[in-house]
């Protein structure tokens, strides 16, 4: 097996779709099914269950997404001791989610302008790593979201984005103007697996335990909500599908969009990309 093709199938589990899973590799869907379907035929295991609306994991998929993301994580921690150690000049960015937000390309494309010649690799993580590969040695700075354990980090703060609760469209919470933590205590929240920096997940469950289904991804929280009724928190101003809605929390603090770096590892590359990632966020 190949690791790009370890990458490709990971895309997929976390998306649950072909289509949205080759966008977020850059890739035309065909050859991102050829591959899928080819190493399922490597395996000799079926490791999604296709339909109209998107796919599914099968018990070996499952199995596999497990071991692929182990096995991905060693394979960019190897290639980044590496680069240190050969001095290569580059950077390791991590970034948490989709990596849609208007302030990530503002910031690559002033990188881009301020060193040229920078190699610059980027890790997309998903959302139970809020420090995006930086704690375990992956990255060497970060653009994501407060709060996380902050220990021999350096953190600053980008801009803080109010939240809302998601919903179904068709749940009588939706149509309301605004929402309380207290409304939603009896419903049942998606939420992080365990192991899950304590700090993010007690932000993003409203302070208390949950119940509930365990997601990863921002598309699982998204389809959580959709399929089983669920709830959950997410920052507001996000496009969302029509059959969803969000609805402001009012007694929950801003989430804080934030870049964070080693405390004692900002050599100048890291330096200059705090900086840039600070004045383009001002924009």
């Amino acid at each position: 097996m190949e690791l790009r093709t370890l990458r490709y199938f990971v895309a997929v589990a976390e998306e649950l779709h072909f289509g949205r899973a080759a966008r977020r590799l850059h890739l035309s869907q065909p050859p991102l099914s050829r591959a899928v379907k080819q190493l399922e035929a490597d395996l000799g295991a079926l490791l999604f269950v296709r339909s109209p609306a998107g796919v599914a994991l099968t018990p070996a998929g499952a199995v596999l997404l497990a071991e692929a993301r182990t096995l991905l994580a060693r394979a960019d921690r190897v290639r980044v001791r590496v680069a240190a150690a050969a001095g290569s000049a580059g950077i390791a960015v991590g970034i948490l989610g989709d990596g849609t937000d208007p302030g990530v390309f503002r910031s690559a494309a002033a990188y881009r302008r301020r060193h040229p010649s920078a190699d610059v690799r980027v890790r997309e993580t998903d959302l139970t790593d809020p420090t995006c590969g930086l704690r375990a040695g992956l990255v060497d700075v970060a653009l994501t979201r407060a709060p996380f354990d902050e220990t021999g980090l350096a953190v600053r703060t980008l801009r803080s984005d109010p939240v809302g609760a998601v919903l179904r469209a068709d749940d009588p919470l939706a149509r309301r103007g605004r929402l309380r933590l207290a409304e939603l205590a009896d419903r049942r929240w998606f939420r992080f697996p365990p192991g899950t920096d304590p700090h993010w997940q007690a932000y993003w469950h409203g302070g208390v335990p949950r119940e509930g289904p365990v997601v990863r991804g921002v598309q699982e929280c998204l389809q959580a909500v959709l399929w089983n009724g669920t709830v959950g928190l997410a920052p507001l101003g996000h496009e969302l599908p029509a059959e969803l809605a969000v609805v402001p929390v009012v007694d929950l603090a801003p989430s804080r969009v934030v870049v964070a770096w080693n405390e004692h590892g900002a050599y100048p590359l890291v330096r200059s990309f705090v900086e840039t990632a600070t004045a383009a966020y001002r924009d």
